[in-house]
């Protein structure tokens, strides 16, 4: 039996007054989904436990069936087993965003989604001036960098020290939302530091010619130390694939054991390849039992508190990813189950995650339908049924339980 995860990260939204009253999710036509949600099983899940910051890290863990309040040690380190730099005992991962600063504020937390390109220069450059020995710049996916310390005398308080994420303080004042802790006073000298090496540097010189946002500042948080996941392999006896344009995401599906595809126009962005996703899927599922396929483009239209764009990527999300892999299904005749869910919710008027509990559906082979007409919030909620630890929901459907 074939099991196919399917995750629209930040899908999950608030009833919006523009859309007199529902979601995203429930005014975009959602043709595909709706259809899996009459003939499937559809309910509520919380995939952020109790006193975890909501986030695509713990949500991500949750959807693969780990349970975040055993495994989880920080975003970093995902990040880090997909960039292929190994974590030792004491090393302390930092996600490290190139943001756009102004004065006191900051205006965007991923500086004009500047490409891996320019990126690359920028974090090469901060390295070059600032890395040493006991620390370290890797450059990453667009805004998506990593900073590593490598010094046991920092660890404890490193980890201590609390970090807010970027995308929750879009134009809000840097000074007020600096790192909190035993090591924010060595945090803060590293990014200030880094605003006059970057702002200086060729490449924000051309952006900022092209009124483009310069990545002029770096962000420093989610931070975590190694981490060790039990493989589906060992768990399951099967194998698998993962599927994504993020980092976090791939670096858990590697810890899994699972096989990390690329997919050519994969950005992480609105303009992802989504259909090179789901066909690159259906390819792996003549290998493997098992595909998990993310894309992130609602997320980001959350976090820019962009209802269209929000309602297209959920729109295209339901076209070119779950239509592609359904209709492939039928005409296969195999048998598969397939989860349609969100990590998280990223309300648009919020413009930040929540740890709300999220729409999910299940659909295949021993899955009895509970009567939902479409696939949201309110139709979710309708069914009664919810699930408390969003973890348990794979397992069961790998070990082929009736639901």
């Amino acid at each position: 039996m074939k099991t196919i995860v399917l995750v629209c990260d930040g899908m999950a939204d608030e009833p919006v007054e523009q859309l007199n009253g529902r979601t995203p999710l429930e005014a975009a036509k959602t043709p595909f989904m709706d259809a899996l949600a009459r003939e499937g099983k559809v309910g509520l899940a919380r995939t952020i436990p109790p006193g975890f910051t909501p986030a695509s890290d713990v949500g991500t863990l949750c959807i693969l069936g780990y349970d975040p309040r055993q495994y989880y040690s920080g975003r970093g380190p995902l990040e880090a087993a997909n960039m292929g730099v190994p974590l030792q005992e004491g090393d302390v991962a930092f996600r490290c965003n190139l943001v756009t600063a102004d004065g006191d504020r900051l205006m965007d937390y991923s500086a004009g989604h500047i490409s891996s390109e320019e990126s690359a220069k920028l974090v090469q450059h901060i390295d070059a001036s600032l890395g040493s020995e006991r620390l370290r710049f890797y450059p990453g996916i667009q805004y998506r960098h990593l900073t590593i310390f490598r010094d046991p005398s920092l660890t404890e308080i490193l980890l201590k020290t609390a970090c807010s994420p970027p995308h929750d303080i879009m134009g809000w004042n840097i000074s007020e939302h600096w790192p909190k802790g035993p090591a924010a006073e060595e945090l803060v000298r590293l990014m200030e530091t880094s605003r006059p090496l970057l702002a200086a540097h060729e490449v924000n010189q051309v952006r900022i010619d092209l009124k483009e946002n310069p990545g002029n500042m770096i962000w420093l948080w989610g931070q975590g130390t190694q981490l060790h996941l039990p493989t589906f392999r060992e768990q399951w006896k099967l194998t698998g694939s993962v599927i994504s344009a993020v980092d976090l995401v791939k670096g858990a599906g590697r810890l899994a054991g699972l096989e990390v595809l690329d997919v050519p126009g994969a950005t992480g962005y609105y303009d992802t390849n989504y259909e090179g996703k789901a066909q690159a899927a259906l390819r792996s599922l003549k290998k493997h039992d098992f595909v998990f396929v993310h894309v992130e483009a609602a997320d980001e239209a959350g976090h820019n508190g962009d209802l269209r764009q929000k309602l297209l990527a959920i729109e295209n999300f339901d076209k070119w990813v779950v239509g592609s892999m359904r209709e492939k299904l039928d005409t296969l005749k195999e048998d598969a189950r397939i989860l349609v869910i969100p990590d998280h919710p990223t309300p648009v008027a919020k413009r930040t995650h929540t740890a709300e509990p999220v729409p999910f559906l299940i659909w295949g082979k021993g899955i009895s339908a509970n009567g939902a007409e479409a696939f949201g919030e309110s139709t979710a909620k309708a069914t009664g049924w919810m699930v408390e630890d969003a973890h348990e929901i794979l397992p069961r459907l790998l070990r082929g339980e009736t639901v």
